[in-house]
């Protein structure tokens, strides 16, 4: 299978053969996206939770994203690898924001970046990035990064300003040199006029029919715990399923069970005998 490209993925727009991302955020999760042939692979700051822990977005540290990266970037060649920037390391200025880019591009092979939100700040660093050399997905409507000052982490789009907010967002991100944008939490109904207004893909999450979808990893195999998204659909049991091998193993070592012949090596009479001697002389 040949590598994703921005030319091949700006194709299936206009072709109509959907998108597929998923997020990943270690070698294995990269593995088992390349072997179960996405196109785009994102390493998502929803890393901050689902993998380090963390309670918001916000929280993980550029560093911190880099080493994800570095994993994902290692266990994939095929899907087009897309990495956020975290909060915190584009905000205070376009240099900042190129910065950033490069050194997830540098250090961490990344295809491209993703920004969130669409205001004149976002737009300006989105301008500056491409200008840079380094493509750019976009990021509209729920932006967990700055859900707080939205409200919370609640479905945009459903006003008449937010609606309009969305789709003002989104063709400024085209404008500003966007290749791509990712639509989160917005009515399927704006999601269509988006559609009929872009020339860019759109990558739907809990925004209905678009040019393509993305989940995150551990949400679609059932890992993540608690309640999840309206618009997570769960495809796995590999979180129960981990828990109940987990708790198989305890109880035979508890019981004696493990480890049991099959599972130890065998020595020679000579070789007890020396260790025999060995532990006299001690």
């Amino acid at each position: 299978m040949p590598k994703v490209t921005i030319p091949s993925l700006i194709e299936r727009k206009s072709t109509g053969d959907p998108i597929v991302m998923v997020t990943a955020y270690d070698y294995p999760g990269a593995r088992a996206a390349e072997q179960a042939g996405v196109d785009m692979v994102l390493v998502g700051d929803s890393g901050a939770q689902v993998v380090l822990g963390y309670s918001t977005t916000a929280e993980v540290t550029i560093d911190e994203m880099l080493t994800l990266a570095k994993a994902v970037r290692r266990g994939t060649s095929t899907p087009f690898l897309v990495c956020d920037v975290p909060f915190g390391s584009t905000e205070q200025s376009d240099a900042q924001a190129v910065a950033t880019a490069v050194r997830f591009v540098k250090e961490a092979g990344a295809d491209a970046v993703k920004l969130e939100g669409g205001g004149a700040a976002q737009l300006s660093r989105i301008s500056a990035i491409v200008a840079a050399g380094i493509p750019v997905v976009a990021h509209v409507g729920l932006t967990p990064q700055t859900a707080t000052a939205l409200g919370g982490l609640r479905a945009q789009g459903r006003t008449e300003a937010s609606a309009a907010r969305v789709i003002e967002e989104a063709v400024g991100a085209q404008r500003a040199g966007a290749f791509c944008v990712v639509v989160e939490a917005v009515p399927s109904e704006v999601t269509a006029v988006l559609r009929e207004t872009l020339e860019i893909p759109i990558i739907g999450i809990g925004a209905g029919p678009a040019d393509g979808q993305v989940l995150v990893l551990h949400d679609l195999l059932g890992v993540t715990e608690g309640r999840t998204a309206k618009f997570v659909k769960t495809y796995g049991t590999i979180g129960p399923d981990t828990v109940a091998a987990i708790g198989a193993y305890a109880d035979e070592v508890r019981s004696g069970a493990f480890p049991a012949a099959e599972h130890q090596y065998a020595a020679s009479s000579e070789a007890v005998e020396a260790a025999r001697a060995a532990a006299r002389g001690v």
